[in-house]
């Protein structure tokens, strides 16, 4: 009997393994047949697996905003029927999106479904990049696509409206190989092994992952602990509040208080704010875990319909998926420091720079500080917690834009001091050749990222036009030679400086 409960664990691994393997080769397939330097150099996209029951069961290591939210987009494609052979596409981000330019693919296979999100350059809108800093209902940001059957009349037609179209297509019909690929390597995988055991497999999988992500969180600490921060606007700060409540090996996070949906484009749809979530209970419980769905399965999130982070339509959600999703993050983590020990805070923003006009679109965020540690020093210029991409190669972004990178160094002394220093910023000037229009979407520009055990805060950001000073959210017209300067923040030190690590 040992023997043969042996030989299941085994065939579990190398079939989880294998299932693994899929959506990474989908991620780097996607990556490679990809048009655009957002998706083939910077990487912003995401793939992953589902069963049918809609569960996640793997995923690609890619952006956590997108991974945690797509079970919601595989939802409303499961609500309407797909056939064998349908290929779904959706961006609404009440439908299972994140913000209009995630584009996701969802379609099925032997064993469930797959689905690729990726974030495309442009998707219409008045301004380039479909990232205004203005906009205040979901239409001014670009074209918004309800869960639809996709054919090439439908790609034609939704690429038309978008910017640089025969980008745009390339990009969508790599993430057509995609999901393609999915399909034919569960069929091949399901001819090697059967069809049941995969499913089966998909299962225990499942299981597995909730199991180890329970164990975890029944030795944290029973109780209810309460945390806020804030984001920036114009008029002021706009408060976030989590309470955890921890209750064996379940936990619930619940943000009744946080301020009302914004006039602007702040707000989250209720899978941002579940996907950050997601990503702070896996940092904090067991990160080794499998990803898959059985994970989220012990946790629980609450929030105010018609709040910042649980919008309603038609509300602009811009910024919701890129700066509000980073300050959930940063505010659970906060309730979490209430019971156990925590980093210091990082840079909590993406710095999300776009320039483009009818013949261009670049779009990039920019790397950061992160917080000190208990027991180690915050790593600098660094794209983590909601992002996870790269930075965009100065080479390749000369070649495809007319853009010149004047400047990309470190900010040296932006980490905080303490025992364990946080990590710098990054300092990043880019020269526009012709005219253009700039959107800056960023946070942390009036509260610095904070210390931990009285260690000292990081520097703040700081956006600059020829030197002079930018609102943290702002769109404006750019002049050829104009020189636009993004200083991100430093992370926060840990503990008292000049003491020793003990």
């Amino acid at each position: 009997m040992a023997e043969r409960d042996q030989t299941v664990k085994i065939e579990l691994q190398v079939l989880g393994s294998s299932l693994r393997s899929i959506a990474e080769e989908m991620g780097a397939v996607l990556i490679r047949a990809s048009f655009s330097a957002n998706i083939k150099e910077r990487r912003d996209c995401s793939t992953a697996l589902f069963d049918e029951r809609g569960r996640m069961i793997a995923q690609a290591e890619h952006i956590p905003v997108h991974l945690g939210a797509l079970p919601d987009a595989v939802a409303a494609v499961r609500a309407r029927e797909p056939g064998p052979d349908d290929m779904f596409i959706l961006n609404d981000p009440y439908a299972g999106g994140t913000h209009l330019p995630d584009i996701t693919l969802v379609s099925r296979t032997a064993v469930g479904f797959a689905a690729t999100r990726a974030h495309h350059a442009d998707v219409g809108a008045a301004e380039p990049g479909s990232l205004p800093a203005g906009s205040c209902r979901l239409d001014e940001e670009g074209v918004v696509i309800p869960p639809t059957r996709l054919d090439e009349a439908t790609l034609d037609a939704l690429t038309a409206r978008m910017r640089n179209p025969d980008e745009r297509r390339g990009d969508l019909r790599a993430q057509l190989a995609a999901n393609r690929l999915a399909s034919r390597r569960l069929e091949e995988l399901c001819a090697r092994r059967g069809r049941e055991l995969v499913a089966a497999a998909t299962e225990e999988l499942h299981s597995y992952a909730e199991r180890r992500i329970r164990a975890a969180i029944a030795e944290l600490p029973d109780g209810r602990f309460e945390a806020s921060d804030v984001l920036e606007v114009g008029e002021g700060d706009l408060e976030l509040r989590a309470a955890l409540t921890i209750d064996g090996d379940e936990l619930e996070l619940d943000f009744a208080g946080t301020a009302p949906q914004h006039q602007g484009n702040l707000n989250c749809p209720l899978a941002v704010t579940r996907s950050a979530c997601y990503f702070v209970v896996r940092c904090l419980t067991d990160p080794d875990t499998p990803a898959s769905g059985g994970a989220f399965a012990p946790v629980t999130v609450r929030a105010p319909e018609g709040s910042l982070v649980n919008a309603r339509p038609p509300a602009a959600v811009a910024a919701g998926n890129v700066e509000t999703s980073s300050r959930v993050a940063d505010v659970v983590f906060l309730a979490f420091g209430e019971a156990i020990d925590i980093p210091a805070q990082g840079q909590g923003t993406m710095n999300n720079v776009t320039l483009g006009n009818d013949r261009f679109t670049y779009y990039e965020t920019i790397g950061g500080g992160q917080g000190a540690c208990p027991d180690s020093d915050g790593p600098s210029a660094v794209h983590v917690a909601m992002s996870n991409t790269l930075s965009t190669p100065t080479e390749a972004l000369e070649l495809a834009y007319p853009i010149r990178v004047e400047r990309h160094e470190l900010r040296l002394g932006s980490g905080g001091a303490g025992r364990h220093r946080g990590g710098d910023g990054v300092a990043r000037e880019l020269r526009a050749l012709e005219l253009c229009r700039l959107s800056i979407l960023s946070e942390r520009r009036r509260h610095a990222p904070q210390g931990r055990s009285r260690g000292k805060p990081g520097a703040p950001g700081r956006n600059l036009l020829n030197g002079e000073e930018l609102p943290a959210k702002v769109t404006r017209d750019i002049q050829p030679g104009d020189v636009v300067r993004i200083e991100s923040p430093g992370g926060g030190g840990y503990g008292s400086p000049g003491l020793p690590a003990s």
